[in-house]
């Protein structure tokens, strides 16, 4: 819990650097997950997996522009990096 709370805390320190560059990070993590599970067809297992990762970059990116809590944009912006790399070690080496 303690690389969490110093993590938010650097974040909140310098929202609006950490911000921007969380936008761009994890909008191209999202894009890299999603070229992953298209990679693998077009069935509806994939369209689902992409529909999770387009909406959680979704969330992530709003929640900075709607200007929310900087801890609900912290987690937010976190759930969406750990679906990204999940989806994309799923699409990578399991299917």
């Amino acid at each position: 819990m303690t690389l969490y709370n110093t993590t938010f805390e650097n974040f909140n320190k310098s929202y609006i650097g950490s911000a921007t560059m969380a936008v761009i990070g994890q909008s191209c993590l999202g894009a890299t997950a999603a070229m992953f599970v298209l990679s693998n067809g077009t069935s509806v297992t994939q369209m689902i997996q992409l529909a999770i990762i387009v909406f959680t970059n979704m969330f992530a990116n709003t929640s900075i522009l709607a200007q929310m809590s900087h801890k609900t944009v912290f987690n937010l912006i976190i759930t969406s990096v750990f679906l990204s790399v999940l989806f994309i070690i799923i699409n990578n080496t399991l299917i």
